[in-house]
């Protein structure tokens, strides 16, 4: 006997309810109760009902899609990407929203991804990361008035919605954390120039640098978003041609990984000889080398709030902008 796929009219017959009172009560809507929602809903899971979204999007316009876009030209889908996409995926379970990934992968590809999703109505709402200071996607999604929140700050970050950890204060933190332990040689494994959370960050560790004097250099040869092979090659050439370098900052924790093998392969002693400052998205690093200093991140808020951002635009779009910048506290895991 062939399978039937269960339908709005399938729920009806089962609930009881009016084919139009389970169509809005699987769309939350705000004049059915919540025991009839909780019905409905329970029934629809019990029966395995799957909406139609062509049919959904011919109807309502809506697609009760966020898509997330992210770059595939390089080894960035790590635990960081991983935290990020696991939390918003969860913070949309209990909603009518899915998040689906869509991904580019080169420079050329970053704005035409976002115009095809736009474009095509793939998606309700939009979520960047790796935001630029003068960011085209941005500038372009805010000329269209279609909904997004993003991972970063941008120029315009006073007129759109977004995440952001405080990178500045990192770097400020890294500095002053350094020089109080003797370190003077910093070398920073940076992400690319381009990205905001770059200039942030060496905003933050020129500023430290004013009150706490140290030489700081930039890895040259690889940013932190490299494969872990041309960023390992990088740090230890740059380890074995300079021995004056007794600190290295990393904005992850594939990089503290890498800084802490090229340390190891150089013949120098972390923490002795010298250290390594790090942020991360999950407290692994004390598990590896307790002389590890580093400064936790937590990506469960920051997909959570991103996951509401994108809703608020989607649903409110005239309420006041969701927008929040993490601070970075003085939590240092210390040996």
């Amino acid at each position: 006997m062939p399978f039937k796929r269960p339908t709005l009219k399938t729920i009806s017959e089962l609930s009881g309810f009016a084919v139009t009172t389970v169509s809005r009560a699987l769309n939350d809507g705000p004049e059915i109760g919540a025991d009839t929602k909780e019905k409905v809903k329970k029934i629809a899971r019990e029966i395995g009902y799957v909406r139609n979204r062509s049919g959904l999007g011919l109807v309502t316009g809506k697609t009760n899609v966020i898509s997330l876009i992210l770059s595939a030209d390089h080894d960035v889908i790590d635990d960081h990407t991983g935290r990020l996409i696991s939390s918003i995926a969860h913070s949309l379970s209990d909603t009518i929203y899915h998040m689906n990934i869509v991904t580019f992968s080169s420079p050329a590809e970053r704005l035409e991804v976002v115009r095809h999703v736009v474009e095509t109505r793939a998606a309700d709402a939009i979520i960047l990361n790796q935001t630029k200071p003068e960011d085209e996607r941005v500038a372009y999604l805010m000329e269209r008035a279609f909904p997004f929140a993003t991972y970063g700050r941008t120029n315009w970050q006073d007129r759109h919605c977004y995440f952001d950890f405080d990178t500045e204060a990192f770097g400020d933190m890294a500095a002053r954390r350094l020089s109080e332990k003797g370190r003077r040689h910093f070398l920073v494994v940076s992400p690319p120039a381009d990205l905001s959370y770059s200039q942030h960050l060496l905003a933050g560790l020129n500023r430290a640098r004013q009150s706490h004097p140290c030489k700081l250099d930039i890895l040259a040869g690889a940013t932190s978003h490299d494969n872990s092979e041309i960023l390992l090659q990088a740090l230890l050439d740059r380890l074995q041609s300079d021995k004056s370098v007794d600190a290295i900052i990393a904005p992850s924790t594939a990089t503290a990984v890498l800084s802490l093998a090229a340390i190891e392969q150089s013949g120098k002693k972390l923490g002795c000889d010298i250290d390594v400052f790090a942020k991360e998205a999950s407290p692994y690093l004390k598990f590896i080398r307790s002389e590890i200093i580093s400064v936790y991140q937590d990506l469960t808020e920051a997909g959570a709030f991103l996951a509401q951002a994108a809703i608020q635009a989607i649903e409110k779009p005239d309420s006041p902008l969701m927008q929040r910048l993490e601070p970075t506290t003085e939590e240092f895991k210390t040996p």
